[in-house]
């Protein structure tokens, strides 16, 4: 990766994306909107406990948010990381395409020689 990508990238990010359960409650969110650990535990086959966790990693890399309601906190998905996440990996994306057609200029061009 060139030096400018790996600056754009937030590898903590990525890595809270890349956990299935945290992606399926991001999905959740997106959804049905605002929620809380208990409803969103409901919906999954794993404890309130769990998803609290998942919840606190989500909000840590700022892609949920949380507002107190008495003994409960709502979580939302915060569209705006949401969105910078959605660029880096279209960044990177790009940087794999066309790392490829280049592999693929050179490989023809090698062909054409044989």
């Amino acid at each position: 990766m060139s030096a400018s990508l790996v600056e754009d990238v937030d590898d903590e990010l990525w890595s809270a994306i890349g956990e299935p359960t945290r992606r399926r409650l991001l999905d959740l969110l997106l959804d049905s909107g605002p929620a809380t650990a208990t409803s969103l535990s409901e919906q999954l086959p794993v404890t309130r406990q769990a998803v609290a966790k998942h919840l606190a990693v989500l909000d840590r890399v700022g892609l949920v948010t949380a507002t107190p309601s008495g003994r409960e906190r709502h979580y939302r998905v915060d569209r705006a990381q949401l969105e910078r996440a959605a660029a880096q990996l279209n960044s990177v994306g790009n940087t794999w395409d066309a790392r490829l057609r280049r592999i693929k200029r050179i490989a023809e061009a090698i062909d054409k020689v044989k």
